[in-house]
Formats: C-alpha cells, structure tokens, sequence
C-alpha cells in the first residue's frame, strides 16, 4: 500500500502553474529506440497576417508559415537535443549515396567497353569483363541495401522523436482536452499525429536522398554525355550549324519539358492532397465515433441516421480520391510517357554519328545509359512531383497542430487573454479560488469575479441553474480550463482527484481500470475487490483480472460506481465531483455519498450537482446565477452549522444565513 500512495501523490497533485513549469528544467523524454531527448519549449511567436493582404495573398502566406513552422519542430531532431544517431545515419546515407553514383559511373564505363568487345568480336575482352561484371553488381546491391537501411532508420528514428515532442505537448496540462474548446485548424489530431507526420517525416528523407543522388549523377553523367557525344553539326538549309555537347544539350531540353509539363498538370496537386487527407481523417472519426457510442445509438435505433452521416463522409472520401485520381492520371502520363521516349531519344541522336564511323557502338550505348541517367535525374520532379504534393499536405495539417498548441502554451504563459493562476494557499485552507473570473479564449465571460476559502473537511456543493458555468468553474478548479483571471490555490502537498460525468474506462483488464489512473499492480487483488465491494460491483470481482471492451460493456451507472472505487484506493486530501452519481438512482446515490463520508472522514469535497438530496451530504452550499459579464455566486449557505468562524472572501455574495 505505501507503494500505491506513493504513486498515485504523485499523479493526483494539483496542476502546477505555468509560471512553474517554466521555472523547471525540460522535460526529458524516451523514445521507443532507446534515444533520450529535450522537448523545448517556448513556442514560436504568434505571426499576424499583413492586413494589407488580399485573402489570396494571406492564405498563401498562411501556408507558406507552416511549412517554416514544421521546420521549426522537426530540425530539432538534427539538434543539440535532438537524437544522437541522427547524424550518423545522415552522413552514412550521404556517403552511401556517393558510392552508388561511383558504382552507376563503373557500370557505365563497362557498358561501354562490353559492346565495344562484342563489337570487335573480341572474345578474351568479352569474357573478362563479363567476369568483372558480377563483382560490380554484387557490390551495386550492396551499397543499395546498405542504403535502404540507413535511409529507413533515419526515417523511424526522425518519426520517433517527432512524435514523441508532439505527443509531449499534446498530452501536457489537458491541451488534448482543450483543443476541443479553441478554434484553429486541428480537427482530428489523432489522425494528423498518426498518418501525416509518418508521411511528414519520411517524405523529405526520401527527397532529400532523391536530390542528392540526383545531382551527382546529373553532374558526372552529363561529363560523360559531353566528352563522348562532342558536338553535333546540321545543316539546315544548306547552313552548317555546329551543336556543342549536343547530348547534354538534349538532355537538358527533354527533362525541361517534361518537368514544365507536370509542374502545369499538377499545380492543384497539394491542395487536392491536403483534402483527401481531411477526408479521410473525418471518416475514421465518424467511425471511430458509431463504436464509442454503439449502445447509445443501438438503444435509440439510430442506425439509419448514422448510415446517412457515414455515407456522407464516404462520398466526401470518394470524390477526394476522383480529384487525386485525375491528377494521378494527368501526370501519370507525361510521366510515363517520357519513361518510353527518353531510352530512344539518344539512340536516335548518336545514329547519324555512329552511321558515318565517329562513334562506336559502346559509345553509342554508353550515351544511351548516360542519357537515361540524366534525364531521370533532372526529371527527378516528374517522378516524384505527387509525393511532394502530399507531403506539402501532411507538413501543413502537422504545423496547423503544432500552431494550435503553441496558442495554448502562450496561454498558459500568460499571454494573449488572460491566464488563471495556480499555486498555494498561505494558511490553513484547502483550496482558494482567490479573484477568480473564467472566460472563453476569445475573452467572453462565463463566470464573474470570485472569492471562496473551503476549510479542511468541509464538503461543499456548487449549485445554479444549467448553463451558469459550473463544469466551467470545476475545470478551472482541476487546471484543465486555463483562459480567465485570478487565482486557484491549493494547500501545499495535497492531493487533488476529479469525479467528471462520464468516467474514462481503458482497454485493458478490469484491475487496470479500476486503478486508473495507477498502475494494475500498485494495489493487491484483495484490496481492489474490497473497493468493488464497497461500491456494489461485487459481481465484477470474480473478473478482475479479464481483459474487455469494458467501456462498453459496462452501464452508466457501473461506470460511475467504478470511479468511486478509484476513489477509495486512491484515498485524496480533496475530491471534485462533477455530476458524478447523476447515472445512479437515488438509493444508489446515497450509499455512494455515504460510503465517502466514512472511508474519506478528512476529505475535503466540492461537488457538482443538480440534485436537491445532494444538500444532505455537504456541510456548505454555493450558488452561481448567469448575470450579465458571466455568472455570479450570489449566495454562500451554511447548510450545517460549524464552530468558529470559517474565512470566506465573497465581493459578491448577499449576507449569509444559518440552515434551520
């Protein structure tokens, strides 16, 4: 049992405040290979479009922002704090890279003289450099091998780190949470985190590889092409006309075309990209959404509406992937179209000089492979002109999340609208909520300016008609709403645990969601039944330890039974209970209610509810009214009396009275 409190002190704590955290050294983070890094705050500052700009122009500024905002995050791989084979497997892949394009330039150089043999008929050449041959290729295999491994590992590793930093700060202080309440462009982060940033960060290895191979065989080939093509001369009507490096020449011109061509064809490819991405993250959603609430809709029969929701997300999904289809189709035809003609073009180029006896027919052939390999390099863009469009899409959706976040942590560093404060209490008060206002993130008030002290022990129920920001109020409390003023204070060393409405249950087995959020282990099997006991779940003790959709299979009511067994184990100095038996009868909530008071004697509790019975179990009541600037509390009731007088800060609050 000392281990299980120690662990879950550790996690129950109040919400450390911004000011805080930053006061701390980074967090320090591993990854799955092994590799330790700094995630490193502060975000970049917020960049406002020049309001001189037409829309066109700012959102095309807006895009080009985000791929720099990618870069800011995603060079930190290749940082001081970044991973420390990062570089390794960089230079590694350059040098492999270097190899390869010596290889290709050997492999050239015996296509050559291989025709040139066969030409002559020159057996003993023949056979030798057929045996030379294979040495080549072995090591041509090789060097590609070695170089898939370090281009993938490159990529795994970068993955790795990438997302890890935004898992980091997706999961600090409730952003996941709060992302659901601010505006911006981050529909379905899971997605984004998921899909696009795989693509984000394997894209550019692969481009930047790409490049790098290309350059190098543009710009040794096209040595080749010029010292065995040498000039071409033509005599168009009757004038002689000399083409210097006329092989190069044409090389160049094809692969200018060519590109030209899929750069028109497909200038609409990102955005189409960037579309079907959407698409098909708001489908999984909506999946993802009819499994989590199977029961719901299977008890309301609302099968067919949600069929009609689905076929609407399948139909969006469809018409994304015609649009891609025919961009596909479109450069898909220069593409391949260029493949055929390009091994032709210098054959046809090299005959009139291999016909009158200037050029041999290894020279010929050697031009042939030389022209290939240079007009794919500098063709490079055709090939891969499609991937670079959804990678542009992925970078853009991952930076769109990134800005969202920063937005967030600019709040909780006090920037922009106000930020509630959190620290600690200066005397003998358990929780403080000293000057507090909430406010929506475009600044809207929701609750006004207030000032409450609770007393060790004292159990007190918030209360105030639907809509005056109770929940609202309890977030702030719990440090996941950030947006208002004032503060929220609680005693030094005391352990906060939050009761919401709908319990989360994880997969697992059902030890492990009775002790969420500790570990399964940080409690004995006997002490976990002892809790379901308590709360009358004792049918479920004999299958504590099966694994099941329990989220599913397991009433509202037994969810919210299950959250105050968590309650008990985890046994914390102040508890927040938001609405937490409205799925239980009566009688139920009672047992609930009274089974706290006994096992958690010292507990300090502030409840949530609507239910007038709740009045019974609490020795205060406070009640919020919608008054125009937010909600008010208006009214502080002693609904059992005490001794001594209890310090109460109220600016707004009529004169209390004594319950009867």
């Amino acid at each position: 049992m000392a281990k299980s409190a120690a662990k879950s002190a550790s996690r129950a704590k109040p919400p450390a405040s911004a000011a805080q955290k930053s006061a701390k050294q980074p967090d320090i983070v591993e990854s799955d290979n092994g590799s330790d890094h700094v995630v490193e705050p502060p975000p970049p500052e917020a960049v406002e479009p020049d309001p001189e700009l037409t829309p066109e122009e700012a959102e095309a500024a807006r895009k080009s922002y985000l791929l720099r905002r990618f870069w800011i995050s995603a060079r930190g791989f290749w940082g001081r704090n970044g991973d420390r084979l990062a570089w390794l497997l960089t230079i590694g892949l350059l040098i492999l890279i270097l190899g390869n394009v010596g290889l290709q330039y050997g492999i050239n150089v015996w296509n050559r003289a291989i025709f040139d043999g066969i030409e002559q008929r020159d057996a003993p050449t023949v056979y030798f450099l057929t045996a030379v041959f294979f040495p080549l290729a072995i090591a041509s295999v090789l060097v590609h091998v070695a170089q898939v491994y370090a281009r993938m590992g490159t990529q795994r590793r970068w993955r790795a780190w990438l997302t890890n930093a935004v898992l980091t700060r997706w999961l600090a202080n409730g952003r996941y949470y709060q992302l659901n309440l601010v505006g911006g462009d981050h529909k379905n982060p899971e997605y984004r985190i998921a899909e696009d940033l795989r693509i984000a960060t394997d894209a550019p290895v692969d481009f930047v590889a790409g490049v790098t191979s290309a350059f190098l065989s543009a710009a040794t080939f096209i040595v080749v092409l010029w010292t065995i093509g040498g000039a071409l001369t033509v005599t168009p009507a009757g004038t002689a006309i000399t083409i210097p490096g006329f092989l190069v020449v044409a090389a160049v011109l094809y692969a200018a075309i060519a590109s030209g061509a899929i750069t028109v064809i497909g200038r609409r490819f990102v955005q189409i990209s960037e579309d079907k991405n959407q698409a098909e993250a708001e489908l999984r959603y909506a999946l993802t959404r009819v499994r989590e609430n199977g029961e719901s809709i299977a008890l309301l029969g609302g099968e067919e509406e949600e069929r009609g929701g689905l076929d609407r997300n399948v139909g969006n999904v469809l018409r994304q992937w015609a649009l891609l289809a025919g961009q596909h189709m479109r450069t898909t035809l220069v593409s391949q179209g260029s493949s055929l003609i390009a091994p032709v073009v210098p054959i046809l180029l090299c005959a009139p000089k291999y016909l009158d006896g200037s050029m041999s027919l290894g020279q010929v052939m050697q031009a042939a492979s030389a022209f290939t390999i240079v007009q794919s390099a500098f063709g490079w863009l055709v090939d891969n002109y499609p991937r670079l469009a959804d990678w542009n899409a992925c970078a853009r959706r991952i930076a769109s999340l990134m800005m969202s976040l920063d937005a967030l942590e600019r709040a909780e560093l006090g920037k922009g609208f106000g930020r509630i404060k959190h620290g600690e209490t200066a005397g003998e008060a358990m929780l403080e909520l000293k000057d507090l206002s909430v406010t929506l993130d475009d600044g809207t008030a929701v609750v006004g300016e207030t000032e409450v002290a609770i007393e060790p022990g004292e159990r007190v129920l918030v209360a105030g008609e639907t809509g005056t920001g109770k929940s609202t109020l309890v977030r702030a409390i719990a440090g996941l709403w950030p947006w208002g003023g004032g503060a929220v204070n609680f005693h030094p060393d005391r352990r906060l645990f939050m009761l919401p409405q709908r319990p989360y249950v994880p997969s697992g087995t059902l030890r492990r969601a009775v002790a969420y959020p500790g570990a399964e282990d940080d409690w004995r099997d006997e002490v976990t039944c002892e809790a379901l006991h308590k709360v009358g779940l004792d049918h479920l003790k004999e299958k504590i330890g099966e694994e099941g959709p329990w989220d599913q299979t397991l009433s509202g009511g037994e969810k919210q039974r299950l959250a105050f067994a968590r309650l008990l184990l985890h046994s914390p100095d102040i508890v927040v209970l938001d609405e937490a038996t409205s799925a239980l009868d009566e009688k139920s909530q009672d047992r609930m209610m009274e089974m706290v008071t006994e096992e958690l004697p010292r507990a300090t509790i502030v409840s949530v509810a609507h239910r007038a019975e709740l009045e019974a179990f609490h020795s205060r009541k406070i009640v919020l009214e919608r008054r125009k600037g937010g909600a008010k509390l208006v009214s502080d009731v002693d609904l059992i009396p005490r001794k001594g007088r209890r310090r109460l800060l109220g600016r707004f609050l009529r004169p209390r009275r004594q319950a009867a």
